[in-house]
């Protein structure tokens, strides 16, 4: 038996182009707040580490996904030392 495909809801709510960009924001955001978690940084040391303000570090906690581009989220979790890769898969 072939195990079933978990759609996300991204491909419920998108066209295809657009949903294989916010699954990536997603797994982004969802990388960096994990770290952020995990470093026990404040959120004024985290702005620092991260080149950013605390209102953006905020947004990054509070899952604001829309206020964030897939380059800057890229940008971010290599600066937090995530080392994000891009996995193509037909």
């Amino acid at each position: 038996m072939a195990a079933k495909k978990v759609r996300s809801v991204f491909q419920d709510l998108y066209p295809p182009d657009q949903s294989a960009e916010m699954e990536m924001r997603a797994q982004l955001l969802s990388g960096l707040t994990d770290w952020l978690r995990s470093s026990a940084l404040t959120q004024v040391r985290a702005a620092k580490v991260l080149g950013v303000t605390q209102a953006r570090i905020s947004e990054l906690n509070r899952g604001k996904i829309n206020r964030f581009s897939l380059d800057l989220l890229v940008r971010l979790a290599a600066r937090a030392g995530l080392r994000p890769k891009l996995k193509l898969v037909a």
